[in-house]
């Protein structure tokens, strides 16, 4: 599929920090793809929390990334830069990128592109790129979680956790998670939980505990911070590894590290958006290798909540932040 390339092309910009209402639907240059980039032209764009975050200013695009927010696209390639080997007009691709993903083109470099699975949609596959990255660089990179160990997830019924769930089970782990109602934690549970815990309800740790006989969650990974990181400690089994990839309840709190050290706890976590494209790269050929047969042949797949038309943005952010959602949100062009 190609076309010509107009001049211009509908983004959405964030007049000013504040509320979703800040997102309004603007024109903007096309950009051109330099040494060895893809221009694609987006067909589909995932929502991701990091966007609400720099909606608000708290979370600025890198240096040389495009003020327009987004994280993760799909559609195909209108143009190719300088150098590029992989991919020709009209291919197909999934891209993480460092920002500018809420417009109808948008650059990327090939080596942070991946072919768009066959059988997935262009909104499946926009749901795919800034969550499984994501999972994978931490918990089976930083994390190294293997088959046959416990692994709890907070936020189960994110994209991240949907992600997380379905990624940890199809390697072999035992998998447990976290959710706000009734309705997330059976989805949760449909995607392969062995057990989803209410935390309104319930406490974690001692489900956790009481289910693995004691011994507690070889891997976890959190996004919530506050109060969750000294329970984090306290469930964690002996050599654990706790990760943390966002402080959605704040990333400062007292904390007892005594049991760390005499658990021999690894605490680490990490951020995406601000890795080279080298790294991105790494992770882009490790998902290639471990986890495309895995979505090729339906063991995993993105879950989709609901769509938006791209000049819905703003929509899309107020259902983002209601935490009404199960799995991933997506806009269309």
């Amino acid at each position: 599929m190609t076309s010509s390339i107009p001049e211009t092309m509908t983004a959405i910009a964030i007049t000013e920090p504040g509320g979703p209402d800040v997102l309004v639907a603007t024109d903007l240059p096309v950009p051109t793809p330099g040494e060895r980039e893809i221009l694609v032209h987006v067909e589909a764009a995932g929502v991701n929390r990091p966007d609400v975050l720099q909606r608000k200013g708290g979370y600025p695009p890198p240096p040389g990334a495009p003020a327009t927010p987004g994280l993760e696209i799909a559609g195909w390639v209108a143009q190719v830069g300088p150098g590029v080997r992989r991919y020709l007009p009209g291919d197909w691709v999934c891209a993480l990128v460092a920002g500018g993903g809420y417009a109808e083109y948008c650059v990327v470099h090939e080596d942070n592109a991946l072919p768009v699975p066959p059988g997935l949609s262009a909104v499946e596959a926009a749901g795919i790129p800034e969550t499984f990255f994501t999972v994978w660089a931490n918990v089976f990179e930083r994390g190294r979680l293997k088959s046959g160990e416990i692994f709890l997830v907070h936020g189960g019924s994110s994209g991240i956790g949907t992600t997380a769930i379905q990624m940890a089970r199809a390697k072999g782990a035992r998998v447990f998670a976290t959710a706000g109602s009734a309705e997330k934690c059976r989805a949760c549970e449909a995607l392969g939980a062995e057990r989803a815990i209410n935390y309104r309800e319930e406490d974690f740790v001692e489900v956790v505990k009481q289910a693995t006989n004691g011994k507690g969650a070889d891997v976890i990974l959190d996004m919530v911070g506050g109060g969750y990181i000294q329970r984090n400690i306290t469930v964690a089994a002996r050599d654990g590894r706790i990760v943390s990839i966002a402080f959605l309840e704040g990333s400062k709190t007292e904390v007892d590290f005594l049991p760390m050290m005499m658990k021999r706890l690894t605490l680490t976590g990490s951020t995406l958006r601000i890795r080279s494209v080298a790294d991105k790269a790494e992770i882009a050929r490790a998902l290639e290798e471990k986890i495309w047969p895995l979505i090729e042949s339906g063991t995993i797949k993105p879950e989709i909540y609901r769509t938006f038309p791209m000049r819905e943005a703003a929509a899309a952010h107020a259902l983002m932040e209601s935490n009404a959602h199960i799995g991933k949100i997506v806009l269309t062009t």
